[in-house]
C-alpha cells in the first residue's frame, strides 16, 4: 500500500524517467548475460563439453539451415509474388519479380467467380473430406491408440505388427486396389470414395499409442476406477485432456494428408462437382493445353495460394501443441 501511494504521488515526467531507467537497466542486463553466455561457449569449446541451454554456434550448420530455409520458403515466395500478376505479366516477366500491375485482389475475385464459382465448390468439397475423413481418422486413432496402450488383450502384439507394417506401405500403392474395391461396391465418383480411405491412419494410430503410453499414468486411471468412474468417463474426463498435444499432432498430420491428397481423388472421382482443390486446380492448369483452352496460370497460382493459407494458419496456431506431441516418447523414463 505504501508503494502504491508512493507511485501515485509521482509526476508523469518522473514515471517516464523511471521507465527509461528500467529499460536501460534491462539492456545492460541483457548485454551482461550475452557476454557471460559467449564466455561460457568459449570455455565449452576448449573443454569439449557444452551446456544444452547455451549451445555452441556452428557457422557451417547455420549456413546449411539457412539454405534449407530458403529452399522451403521458395515455393511460398513464388506463389506470393506471382499471385499479384495478371496473365500477361505472368508470361512476360521474371518469375520472382513483380509485374507491371498489382492484380492480387482482381485475381482473388476472379478465382471465386470463374466457371460459375466452381472453386468455392472445390473448397467446400475439400473441407468436407477433411472434416469427416481426417476428423474421423483422428478420432479412431485416439480411441485405438488409448486402447492399445492401456488395455491388455490377446492379439495385442499382432495388432502392433500390423500397424507397423501398414505404416511402411505407401498409400499410393493401395490406391488401385481401393479403386477396384470401391468400383465393385458402386462407390466411385461419390464422396465416400474419398472419406472412407481417409478414415484409416496407421501412423496416427501408432503416434497416439506411443503418446498414450507416456502421457496417461496407469495409476491415475486406476484411481479413477476405484472412485467408481466407468471406462468411458475415465477416457473422456481423465485421459482425453492429457492427450491434447498428441491429438493436435495427429489431427494436423491427417488434415495435411487429406488436404493434399492427389492420386486417390484422381482415380476415384470423375465428376468435377466432387473434385477437391488439388484435382480442380490441376484441371485448370491443363486447360491451356486443350484445344481452344484459355491459359489461366494467374488463377491457378492465386488458387494455390488460397489453398495453402488454411494449412499455414493451422500450423502457426497449433505449433506449440504438435511440437510437444512429436517429442512425446523421445525419452523413456
Amino acid at each position: 500500500m505504501q508503494t502504491e501511494s508512493g507511485v501515485g504521488r509521482l509526476s508523469a515526467a518522473e514515471l517516464r524517467a523511471q521507465e527509461r531507467a528500467a529499460r536501460r537497466a534491462e539492456r545492460v542486463r541483457r548485454r551482461r548475460v550475452a557476454r557471460d553466455e559467449a564466455a561460457e561457449r568459449k570455455r565449452s569449446a576448449r573443454s569439449g563439453f557444452s551446456n544444452p541451454d547455451n549451445p555452441r554456434r556452428s557457422w557451417p550448420l547455420t549456413v546449411v539451415v539457412a539454405v534449407f530455409a530458403v529452399y522451403c520458403l521458395f515455393p511460398f515466395v513464388y506463389l506470393l509474388v506471382n499471385a499479384t500478376k495478371t496473365q500477361a505479366d505472368f508470361t512476360s516477366t521474371f518469375g520472382l519479380g513483380f509485374g507491371h500491375t498489382f492484380a492480387l485482389w482482381d485475381n482473388l475475385r476472379e478465382v471465386f467467380a470463374y466457371q460459375d464459382g466452381i472453386f468455392g465448390r472445390w473448397l467446400l468439397n475439400t473441407l468436407l473430406y477433411v472434416v469427416v475423413g481426417a476428423g474421423g481418422a483422428t478420432l479412431l486413432a485416439i480411441m485405438g491408440g488409448y486402447a492399445l496402450a492401456k488395455f491388455r488383450f490377446p492379439g495385442r502384439k499382432a495388432v502392433f505388427a500390423v500397424v507397423i507394417g501398414a505404416i511402411s506401405v505407401p498409400g499410393i500403392a493401395l490406391a488401385v486396389p481401393q479403386f477396384l474395391l470401391f468400383a465393385k461396391l458402386g462407390l466411385t465418383n461419390t464422396p465416400w470414395a474419398m472419406i472412407l480411405p481417409s478414415l484409416i491412419s496407421p501412423f496416427g494410430l501408432y503416434l497416439m499409442w506411443i503418446f498414450s503410453e507416456q502421457a496417461v499414468p496407469t495409476e491415475l486411471l486406476e484411481a479413477a476406477r476405484v472412485d467408481g468412474a466407468g471406462e468411458m468417463r475415465t477416457f473422456f474426463t481423465i485421459a482425453l485432456p492429457l492427450l491434447a498435444p498428441g491429438i493436435v499432432t495427429t489431427a494436423l498430420f491427417t488434415i495435411v494428408a487429406t488436404w493434399n491428397n492427389y492420386f486417390l481423388p484422381l482415380i476415384m472421382l470423375k465428376d468435377a462437382d466432387w473434385y477437391p482443390l488439388t484435382i480442380g486446380l490441376n484441371q485448370w492448369k491443363d486447360q491451356a493445353s486443350t484445344a481452344g483452352g484459355q491459359a489461366i496460370q494467374n488463377l491457378v497460382i492465386t488458387g494455390s495460394l488460397v489453398t495453402i493459407v488454411p494449412l499455414v494458419i493451422a500450423f502457426l496456431l497449433l505449433q506449440k501443441y504438435w511440437q510437444s506431441g512429436l517429442a512425446a516418447g523421445a525419452v523413456k523414463e
